[in-house]
């Protein structure tokens, strides 16, 4: 590949993101090639920290693997290299076809996060909606929607990162921050330092729980149930906020006569935690209140109880008086700044978008349409057919449930392209793959909630014929015909000085404060003088909003699918998503260092089942549930890193696809999310 860096030497201060955590890296440039990455010191995310993932960058950025040039697929399932100006030329005149006799939503989008998040978000919803098609689809299907629906029906926002260092009281649901979000543990460090307690729900011992004064260690999918515990004793010994609570929410009565029957001996048979420990962890929260921080994982979202486990928790924090403070859950206040989006000015809603009739709460407060209802669509099982499909650093192909139907319908498309670093095994099925650009080769704006901060990221180099995501979807634009009208902009940085005019803050200014810029100075406890971001203004732990859709007012427990369909003929529980070290979601499994760390994919098992079943370390399992099969080397775990029949599969293997195994059907009514954890399954020896 040619490369030409912005500089040949010296050092470029920019954002890593080989995760969405965003950390500040310094890229160090020598003799025209990008020889190192280092932390830098002056931005409040990552504190002068980096992990491994980082410095990889280097090792995606110049990968033996990376595609550089336009492939175009032969009749034999082969592909050949064209030019950029004839793969869009082609793409455009299917898609133009696939409009004039289908109709434009017959054509969608599909966002990943491979190559960026926010400014590509944007893009690729423009363009859907300029074309004419509702049809938006993206990776948060699968991951983050279920929590942003749960917190923001209750608070009307979510602020996915709270100030774990200024909390008395941390409670972790379902989440493993060294892994997940390293830069999480320096603030749990100095809050611990300040005598913090801590303490860790999950089904898994994962490396956080070791440090915390209480661990335990509920069945997968009853986390709703341990919420509302607290939530009663709270209410029953009358030890919650009462100013906030009486003066700026509604619904408390509806919630307390459904808390009631939520007793520590209730709590307990639900989900296998003690009720002492159920009384100790309500005798915490009264007594550290309201300094405390409660995260949830997405250890909570894969299940069809998902939102409502989440709002149960959103409900717990504003009880406890945890509601627009530094480390619970604060509010942030958005910057001034002009959105791509075309939803108000051509909304689309006469077109269908699709699984919004099923999933109606989703795509009303997402604007996102429902990527298993897409698969459907994609196979004729819809409305109305999806033809046409881009994706863009998104990978369905390993990360949607029901791997061999999501195959089969992207297979079934009469025109699908991939937008992508890599060829993955979903740009394996397309007719048309497109080199995407990495992180290092673009700039993007960053705002970070949590800080009220925007930051500028800087284009470090440049690949001869790759493009970044702006341009990919301007010139698609132009050839469709309305390029001038939608996407005038010649270049990206044009695009982010548009967006940023109304807040006052340049381009140049963000260059030159490579640490960021504060676009608002942080305040707290602002709905004591403006109304919350809720219908009713106030927290709602009964939603009249929910009540129009036929949905629950308040947040109902429902004990997990496999408490409820018990089966002899499949006695495990299967939970996905425990993330690798290294690894993130499908990405990095291709660089050769992090291979040498976790080579293979592995289904952990306690050491009585395995015993049980005659199992031994490392042997070759088959997997099997009511979906599909899957076989994978078994590793038997310590006693106590998981219960006795719950196994734990890493779900990102493009080799060893989880997926083979997991529920597209089986969805949470509110968000639509699958059934990717607490999966019935058995095990069978080879």
């Amino acid at each position: 590949m040619e490369v030409k860096t912005v500089k040949p030497d010296g050092v470029v201060q920019t954002l890593c993101r080989m995760c969405d955590t965003r950390c500040a890296i310094n890229v160090h440039l020598k003799d025209g090639v990008i020889a190192d990455i280092t932390p830098f010191e002056g931005h409040p995310v990552n504190q002068g920290k980096i992990c491994p993932r980082g410095s990889a960058a280097i090792d995606q950025f110049y990968h033996i693997d990376r595609i550089t040039k336009p492939l175009k697929k032969q009749a034999d399932g082969t592909f050949i290299e064209i030019s950029r100006k004839q793969a869009l030329d082609e793409i455009a005149a299917k898609i133009d076809e696939l409009r004039q006799s289908h109709g434009a939503r017959s054509i969608g989008v599909w966002k990943g996060e491979g190559m960026g998040f926010h400014q590509q978000e944007e893009y690729i919803r423009r363009f859907a909606h300029a074309l004419g098609s509702p049809n938006y689809f993206s990776n948060d299907s699968a991951c983050y929607n279920s929590r942003f629906l749960g917190y923001s029906l209750v608070t009307g926002f979510w602020n996915s990162f709270p100030e774990f260092s200024d909390a008395d009281l941390i409670l972790l649901f379902g989440t493993n921050p060294p892994i997940c979000h390293p830069p999480f543990m320096r603030e749990f460090a100095d809050a611990r330092r300040r005598g913090a307690k801590l303490i860790v729900i999950d089904p898994r011992l994962n490396p956080i729980a070791c440090y915390a004064d209480i661990f335990a260690q509920p069945y997968p999918g009853t986390d709703g149930a341990l919420g509302w515990g607290l939530i009663r004793y709270l209410i029953e010994t009358k030890s919650y906020d009462f100013e906030l609570v009486e003066r700026h929410s509604i619904g408390l009565e509806k919630m307390a006569r459904y808390a009631e029957r939520f007793t520590p001996e209730y709590v307990e048979e639900q989900s296998g935690i003690y009720r002492d420990v159920v009384i100790e962890i309500a005798e915490m929260i009264v007594k550290y209140r309201p300094r405390m921080s409660i995260f949830p994982g997405t250890g909570l979202e894969h299940y069809e109880n998902g939102v409502n486990n989440v709002r149960t928790l959103a409900s717990l924090s504003c009880l406890a008086g945890a509601l627009d403070i530094s480390c619970g859950l604060f509010w942030p206040e958005e910057m001034a700044r002009r959105k791509l989006t075309l939803h108000d000015e051509l909304p689309l809603l006469d077109q269908k978008p699709i699984g919004a009739d099923k999933f109606p709460v989703l795509y009303d407060r997402r604007k996102e349409c429902h990527t298993m209802t897409a698969i459907d669509a994609m196979l004729g099982n819809s409305d109305y057919a999806l033809k046409g499909l881009i994706i863009s650093a998104a990978n369905p192909a390993v990360t949607n449930p029901n791997t061999r139907k999501v195959q089969k319908a992207l297979l079934n498309l009469d025109l699908l392209v991939v937008n992508d670093l890599f060829l993955t095994k979903t740009a394996q099925l397309a007719h048309y793959v497109l080199p995407g650009a990495s992180f290092l080769e673009r700039s993007e704006i960053h705002i970070h909630p949590k800080h009220q901060m925007v930051t500028l990221s800087q284009k470090i180099a440049e690949i001869e014929g790759v493009k970044d995501d702006y341009q990919l979807w301007r010139d698609l634009a132009h050839r469709l015909g309305f390029g001038e009208k939608y996407f005038p902009w010649a270049t990206e940085e044009e695009v982010m000085q548009w967006t940023l005019e109304p807040s006052g803050i340049s381009l140049e200014a963000l260059r030159k404060h490579p640490e960021g810029l504060v676009y608002k100075p942080l305040r707290y406890k602002k709905y004591k003088t403006r109304p919350l971001p809720t219908p009713s203004g106030k927290i709602e732990f009964a939603s009249p909003y929910l009540k129009k859709f036929g949905l629950s007012e308040i947040p109902e427990y429902i004990p997990p699918y496999h408490m409820r369909h018990k089966s002899k003929d499949f006695p495990f529980v299967l939970t996905t998503g425990a993330r690798k070290s290294l690894f993130y979601h499908s990405r990095h499994q291709n660089i050769a260092r992090f291979r040498t760390v976790h080579p293979t994919a592995e289904v952990e098992i306690h050491p009585e089942d395995a015993a049980d079943l005659g199992i031994k370390d490392n042997e070759v399992v088959r997997i099997v549930s009511e979906i599909g099969s899957l076989e994978i080397p078994a590793k038997i775990v310590g006693r106590s890193e998981l219960r006795k029949e719950v196994l734990e599969i890493y779900h990102g293997w493009e080799e060893w696809r989880v997926n083979f195994v997991t529920h597209d059907d089986i969805n949470d009514p509110i968000c639509g999310f699958p059934l990717l954890k607490g999966v019935p399954v058995r095990i069978e020896r080879i």
